[in-house]
């Protein structure tokens, strides 16, 4: 699906290759002359080429493997893609692994102020944000607590409230918005709303057709790492759905 505004993200004919474990100096050396293959390498992504305006919101959708995260991680910048380009445009910040740049033995407070920095905040700004952080995450008491005492919630719900007052041109959102309680889970999803009525460009990964049919405009469908269908988001989730019902495997 074209878009019409300047280009927020880019992916130019992208492929991320792995190999799934580390072959043995007894599998290379008969690999070496010929007697045996190595493991093959699984494709992540192949050959996927899209581009998302700025402004827009858009869906990903697939089967587990199909190369959703990858693909957000390919944006945020946290790996490189083995072939082709991605380009972004804009501060990104990224929902993908909530508080992934917290230290267990640092307090909420002071994890705030290293997450921030991370995300291209400077500590002035962060101080005088960080009121609104700590209501937003609704861990007024806890903030002097270290975060290695933290349940899950209590730190992913942290992670979201600083990403999200970050000043994002960009948001990557991987399947987080299911943290905390639902009247949390209400609070993001307004937050998420705020950011698209201000014109941020948000990619949503998510397993939900429906939360992608209600809140993207545009959908992407990846199937084996290759683009499968681009376009409005009820119509690229209604082909997505017939062939998760009709075709081969299982799961969404």
């Amino acid at each position: 699906m074209p878009t019409t505004s300047s280009p927020a993200i880019q992916f130019s004919h992208v492929t991320k290759r792995f190999h799934l474990r580390e072959s043995s100096l007894r599998e290379y050396v008969p690999a070496l002359f010929g007697r045996k293959e190595k493991a093959p390498p699984f494709y992540a992504l192949n050959d996927a080429s899209f581009t998302i305006g700025q402004g827009e919101t858009v869906g990903i959708v697939g089967r587990n493997g199909s190369g959703k995260s990858t693909a957000l991680k390919l944006m945020a910048g946290v790996m490189a893609p083995t072939e082709g380009e991605v380009l972004v445009t804009g501060r990104i910040s990224p929902l993908i692994e909530l508080g992934a740049g917290f230290h267990p033995d640092l307090t909420g407070r002071e994890n705030v102020y290293l997450n921030a920095s991370i995300l291209g905040v400077t500590n002035t700004q962060a101080k005088d944000r960080l009121q609104e952080i700590v209501d937003f995450a609704e861990l007024w008491e806890f903030m002097d607590t270290p975060v290695k005492r933290y349940s899950s919630g209590m730190y992913t719900r942290l992670g979201f409230a600083v990403a999200v007052h970050s000043d994002p041109d960009i948001l990557l959102i991987d399947e987080v918005l299911a943290v905390g309680d639902a009247t949390f889970q209400e609070k993001c999803m307004a937050k998420m709303s705020e950011f698209r009525g201000a014109g941020v460009t948000i990619i949503l990964v998510s397993h939900a057709p429906n939360v992608v049919n209600d809140f993207c405009d545009r959908a992407i469908w990846l199937d084996h790492g290759r683009v499968a269908g681009d376009g409005r988001a009820d119509d690229v989730v209604a082909e997505y759905l017939e062939q998760i019902h009709h075709g081969s495997g299982v799961g969404v």
